[in-house]
C-alpha cells in the first residue's frame, strides 16, 4: 500500500487544485494520501469527492505554522481534527491574519528594489482563499523576470536573512500540539532536523511538544539528513511515536514528487486510531 501523507494545493502554496492534487496521487500509484494545506482545511471537501471518483483513500489533514520563543519555525501536520474547533481555530485564524500583514509589508520592501506590486501578488499568484506565504511573493518574482523559480527566489530574495523578510505571528509548538489533541486531531512534526531550511529546534522544544501530545514525527522527507533521521527514530522508538514518510507535494512548486517517501501501513493504522476530530475516506476500510 502507498501512502502519502504530506501535499499542498492551490488552498495554501501547492499549484494545483485539491482535485488534481487528488488525481495526481492516483496517477503516480498512491492508494492513501493526505492534503495538508498550510493553516487551511478549505480544500477537504473537493479532496473527499475527487479521492472517491480517483478511487482513493484520503486523509484530511492540515499543516500548522508554529514558532518558537527563539524565533525557530516549526511546522506541525495535523490529521483528523475536527475543522470547527473553537480553539484551534482562532489560533489558525490569528495566524493567517498575521501572515496577510506580513507579505503586504514584504512585498512594499521589495518593490523598492523590484518590480512588483501587492495587487499583482494578490490578483495573478494567490488562489481564493488560499493561506498567502512567501512561495505567492515568489511566484510573482518569477513572472517579473527577477529569478527564474521558486527556488532562486527563496535563496536569494527571500530568505530569512534578507532586509525583505518580515516575520509574523505563529503559536507556540506546544500549545499548537495541545490544541490538535484537544480537537480530536493527530499531531505530527514536520521535517523535524529540515536543516537546510533553517534553524532547527533543540531537545527542550522535542521534550514540550511530546509533553503536550505529540502524536507521530515525520522522518523520511528528504529534506531531513540520514544522520537527522537516525536521532529521530531513537526518539519515536523511546517514546512510542509513529513514524511517518511523505513528499511534501507542492505540484510545480517544489522539486518533490508525489510517492518519493511513504507511510507504512501500520502507522496509518495508529493515526486512524487516535483521529476523532473527522473522519477519512477509505475505500473497503472506513466510509467518509
Amino acid at each position: 500500500m502507498m501512502i502519502d501523507l504530506h501535499t499542498h494545493s492551490t488552498v495554501s502554496d501547492g499549484t494545483e487544485p485539491p482535485a488534481a492534487v487528488m488525481r495526481a496521487a492516483a496517477a503516480a500509484g498512491l492508494d492513501v494520501v493526505a492534503l495538508t494545506d498550510h493553516d487551511s482545511t478549505a480544500g477537504w471537501e473537493v479532496a473527499y469527492d475527487a479521492a472517491a471518483e480517483a478511487g482513493i483513500g484520503f486523509v484530511p489533514g492540515m499543516e500548522v505554522t508554529c514558532r518558537t520563543v527563539e524565533g525557530i519555525s516549526v511546522h506541525l501536520l495535523s490529521y483528523l481534527h475536527d475543522p470547527a474547533h473553537p480553539g484551534l481555530l482562532a489560533e489558525i485564524d490569528k495566524a493567517r491574519d498575521a501572515r496577510m500583514t506580513r507579505a503586504e509589508r514584504m512585498v512594499e520592501l521589495l518593490a523598492e528594489d523590484f518590480p512588483i506590486a501587492w495587487s499583482e501578488v494578490t490578483t495573478n499568484h494567490l488562489g481564493h482563499g488560499a493561506t498567502i506565504g512567501r512561495p505567492h511573493i515568489a511566484d510573482a518574482l518569477v513572472a517579473a523576470g527577477v529569478v527564474a523559480d521558486r527556488s532562486e527566489a527563496f535563496a536569494q530574495i527571500l530568505t530569512a536573512h534578507s532586509r525583505y523578510y518580515v516575520p509574523h505571528y505563529a503559536p507556540d509548538p506546544a500549545t499548537a500540539v495541545a490544541l490538535v489533541r484537544e480537537a480530536g486531531g493527530v499531531p505530527v512534526f514536520a521535517h523535524p532536523v529540515a536543516s537546510s531550511r533553517g534553524r532547527i529546534v533543540g531537545d527542550v522544544v522535542f521534550a514540550q511538544m511530546i509533553e503536550a501530545g505529540l502524536a507521530g514525527v515525520e522522518i523520511d522527507h528528504r529534506d531531513n539528513p540520514e544522520a537527522g533521521r537516525q536521532k529521530l527514530r531513537r526518539i519515536a522508538a523511546r517514546h512510542d511515536l509513529l513514524i511517518t514518510g511523505s513528499s511534501d507535494y507542492h505540484g510545480t512548486g517544489k522539486p518533490n514528487r508525489l510517492g518519493e517517501n511513504t507511510t507504512e501501513p501500520d502507522m496509518l493504522d495508529r493515526i486512524l486510531a487516535l483521529g476523532t476530530g473527522t473522519k477519512p475516506y477509505l475505500p473497503g476500510r472506513l466510509a467518509r
